[in-house]
């Protein structure tokens, strides 16, 4: 039997304890000293969030189907233990073993979101492990950064020994049994940092150097090591039917923010939406198998006992068999009990008539995410939704027994107007409308449309990554202009109206962008007890400003400015497919209101087609885009 890091009485003075006893059902059991390397796999926040993570479910069965390898977890304890392991000087912990994370070979931190990095620093002060590489000895782990921030690595560049570029599944088995030979020849941490750089994919920071210009932009970002790569290529898992779907999924002990089996349907996306940085750098869309995602759902639903199962995508309704696979599940295990989930679909015909049969109507809503208020601005962000295609939407959704809509929306847009901002006000009440069209003895009780607005953060590897960003002020004067516009009609009763905070956005939009200054700026702010931040009632504002006016450095330098076209940006060396004339091209579309096809329509020559597959090469996608006109990529 594991003997628990934590003691009773610290388990029982803590809010959900089972988050630190691990033993959930499914969880891989080893005896460490059969393995040769150790792996610990690490998210950066409550357990409830990192265990809803497909991504680290898949790496946790793909490390752990090596003979010579064990991975565990760990997550951010939640505030409480965190004063109680800083007091009684606990060290961090792995669930499987209950063992010090500082105990092992491997730290690996997926990076989800920005608003995470001063959890990062939790996690690696608690283990025991100097915050900063330089400061690592030769008994430290190498800490391995992951995820979709490592897009731009550079504001936490000085935390990390290296970062893995892309998708899981291609490249750890090389690093792991490149790892286990220089361990058993006795060489140094820096040898190995500097072999593992010559694996495709792999991004150690302390073999580059970055020059500034007297602005604060960079001047110059070089190699300090002869063989490390001019340029790191992201890693692709192009026949996803080959690559890694856990069967047999983590159960967690108590009740997580996706308790559910998710099944990943697709990678990428073909939509093209100029803010959506998902939407380029997983690119080119992937699908799976029609009956390898059958097999799957039966194995996952029958190793777990959930009783709902989620089909994981960008855009679920571009999967080229979702009916098919939809009724399937319908027909399999809907009189079993099983609940379908079904995100990231455009509200059609076809998806109001899965959602009648899948949900409850009285309990339900359903969701639209038109993200601009009006036509011209969906337009210049590239949405490929109509007001018709809204409207009708609703209509259908009305008429099928739905009285309740969200609506998400962005402001802050590149080109938004007053008049784009009323859009969302008037869209909103034309909803009501199609409601209230219906004879009052069908409704089904009061319209309940609920308007949610968040704020635009440009993000790199999009077309709008050289926009500037609206400061907190001019947020909030919107908000104030939204909700009086909301007040002014006629069914202002039926709406509904939130909003997001604009200094989180603001913080978010600087981390996105930045560079290596702020690697001291997220040190000292943390250090002032900057933690959780993702979390509004932890969120201090104040203390971040005060690390960066500590350290001199400028928010608005990050978020308030155009990029120039020819700015040299801190993730310029990241090889994403995607390429920055294209980038370029489509916010000089954008700022024109010009709509670019979708990638099944047209191929647009991205630079996704270099990775060889997926929807580049459907069939005829290459004579559409010879039948548009010739190569894109040479097009202003």
């Amino acid at each position: 039997m594991r003997k628990l890091a934590l003691t009773d009485d610290i388990l029982l003075s803590v809010d959900k304890p089972a988050r630190y006893i691990g033993g959930e059902i499914n969880m891989r059991v080893k005896d460490p000293k059969d393995v040769d390397i150790r792996f610990c796999l690490c998210f950066p926040d409550v357990y409830e969030i990192g265990m809803s993570h497909l991504g680290l479910q898949i790496l946790y069965d793909i490390l752990n189907s090596r003979e010579d390898t064990y991975c565990e977890r760990v997550y951010s304890p939640w505030v409480d233990l965190d004063k109680i392991m800083r007091e009684k000087n606990i060290p961090l912990f792995a669930l499987e073993s209950q063992d010090p994370v500082k105990n092992f070979d491997f730290l690996g931190i997926t990076i989800q979101y920005e608003m995470c990095y001063t959890n990062i620093l939790q996690v690696l002060e608690l283990s025991q492990i100097p915050i900063f590489s330089k400061d690592r000895s030769e008994d430290d782990p190498i800490v391995i950064g992951g995820g979709p921030c490592t897009y731009n690595p550079e504001p936490i560049a000085d935390f990390f020994d290296f970062f893995y570029i892309g998708e899981g599944e291609t490249v750890y088995n090389d690093i792991l049994d490149l790892y286990k030979e220089y361990k058993h020849q006795g060489k140094s941490r820096r040898e190995f940092l500097e072999a593992v750089s010559q694996i495709e994919g792999i991004y150690v920071p302390l073999l580059y150097d970055v020059e500034y210009n007297d602005d604060f932009t960079i001047k110059s970002f070089k190699k300090n090591y002869e063989a490390a790569p001019e340029r790191i290529k992201r890693q692709v898992a192009m026949d996803i039917n080959d690559s890694y779907h856990p069967t047999r999924p983590l159960v967690p002990l108590i009740k997580i923010t996706q308790d559910r089996v998710v099944l990943e349907i697709q990678r990428g996306c073909i939509r093209g939406c100029r803010f959506c940085q998902a939407g380029m750098i997983y690119r080119p869309n992937r699908e799976r198998d029609l009956e390898y995602l059958k097999k799957c759902a039966y194995e996952m639903l029958e190793s777990t006992g959930h009783e709902e199962i989620s089909l994981s995508s960008l855009s679920s309704s571009d999967y080229s068999k979702l009916k098919d696979l939809v009724y399937f599940l319908i027909d399999e295990f809907g009189s079993k009990g099983v609940n379908i989930s079904l995100p990231s679909l455009r509200i059609d015909a076809f998806s109001l008539d899965v959602m009648g049969k899948v949900q409850d109507v009285r309990k339900s809503s359903i969701t639209f995410a038109p993200e601009a208020g009006t036509q011209r601005l969906r337009d210049v962000i590239n949405k490929g939704l109509t007001e018709e295609d809204i409207l009708s939407g609703a209509s259908e959704a009305f008429l099928s027994g739905w009285n309740r809509v969200k609506l998400y929306f962005m402001m802050g847009l590149p080109t938004e107007t007053e008049e784009d901002i009323e859009g969302i006000a008037v869209l909103a009440d034309k909803i009501a409308r199609e409601y209230y069209k219906i004879p009052k003895d069908q409704r089904q009780g009061k319209a309940n449309i609920v308007v949610s607005t968040s704020f635009f953060v440009p993000k790199p590897f999009t077309p709008f990554q050289w926009a500037r960003m609206d400061t907190p002020r001019e947020y909030i004067k919107k908000q104030q202009l939204l909700r009086s516009k909301i007040n002014e009609q006629l069914n202002r009763k039926s709406i509904v109206y939130n909003w997001h905070e604009a200094e989180l956005s603001e913080l978010e939009g600087v981390l996105a962008r930045g560079d290596r200054r702020l690697c001291k700026v997220i040190y000292d702010a943390y250090k002032a007890g900057c933690i959780y931040d993702s979390w509004s009632e932890f969120f201090d504002y104040d203390k971040w400003v005060k690390a960066f006016n500590d350290n001199g450095v400028s928010i608005s330098f990050y978020t308030s400015r155009e990029r120039n076209e020819d700015e040299i940006f801190p993730w310029d060396f990241i090889d994403a497919g995607v390429s920055k004339a294209f980038l370029l091209r489509e916010y000089k579309r954008a700022k024109q209101g010009t709509v670019t096809p979708n990638c099944r329509m047209l191929c647009y020559n991205c630079g996704a087609k270099a990775f060889g597959g997926g929807v580049c090469f459907e069939n005829n996608n290459e004579n559409k885009n010879a039948a548009a006109g010739g190569n894109y990529e040479g097009q202003n």
